[in-house]
């Protein structure tokens, strides 16, 4: 008997961009496409924040219902999947040897809190240890750059990866206001950045490594994860 497939997403905490005035979060969509996409193919799916508890939503990714992409509908009209956003648990209160994956949605929140949590670090250098598939999309990666592989060297060195590339950041007007850029910091620890144009969908999966561009690439960088994970279990 097949043993059901357990997967995490961690969310960020952060609501603000570093300033009260300037809200941003998780966005949405990057959350619901690739939920519903594991849902739908059988498996468990759980919602961790760097912090715990509800979820800050960037105001810009969510609209009045049946104005927004299906799955954000989708996700809107689900109350259990609401209701675990609502009650995300904390990422230093999660026992990851539980977990199959680890896919960590964008939003400019992430740039903020998911570099600095020591809690999420040390999740993901454990899961990566354990075998398991590690996946992020757009800002997503943000959560990657202080994770380390088996010999102690940083997670994306001398691995494809990709995330919202500057050039789609200075499009968005946001190059000044996130701590750092992500493209320009996947670069600097090694990784083999590759991206397309700006705001087209494009993801690589390295072997247990899945990365996604932007927003438009989440229905894609889960399905690589889906296809990683598949890989992963007939190893």
């Amino acid at each position: 008997m097949l043993t059901k497939l357990k997967i995490l997403m961690i969310l960020t905490s952060s609501a603000t961009m570093g300033e009260p005035d300037k809200p941003t979060g998780l966005w949405f969509e990057e959350l619901a496409t690739p939920y519903y996409a594991f849902v739908d193919a059988g498996a468990s799916v759980t919602l961790a924040s760097i912090q715990g508890g509800p979820a800050p939503i960037d105001p810009r990714s969510v609209k009045a219902r049946g104005e927004n992409e299906d799955s954000v509908d989708r996700f809107l009209g689900d109350g259990e999947a609401s209701d675990a956003l609502t009650a995300t648990t904390a990422v230093e209160d999660i026992d990851v040897s539980t977990y199959d994956a680890v896919f960590l949605p964008g939003g400019h929140g992430t740039m903020w809190d998911l570099p600095q949590s020591t809690a999420l670090a040390a999740l993901l250098d454990a899961i990566w240890a354990q075998g398991k598939v590690i996946a992020a999309v757009c800002h997503g990666p943000a959560g990657l750059v202080n994770v380390k592989d088996e010999t102690g060297a940083p997670l994306v060195r001398g691995r494809r990866v990709t995330g919202f590339t500057d050039s789609e950041e200075r499009a968005v007007g946001l190059a000044e206001a996130v701590p750092f850029l992500l493209e320009t910091r996947l670069r600097a620890l090694g990784g083999r950045y590759e991206s397309i144009a700006d705001f087209q969908p494009f993801a690589i999966a390295d072997g247990r490594l899945v990365t996604g561009q932007n927003p438009a690439s989440s229905a894609l960088t889960a399905k690589l994860t889906l296809e990683a994970l598949a890989l992963a279990s007939a190893d």
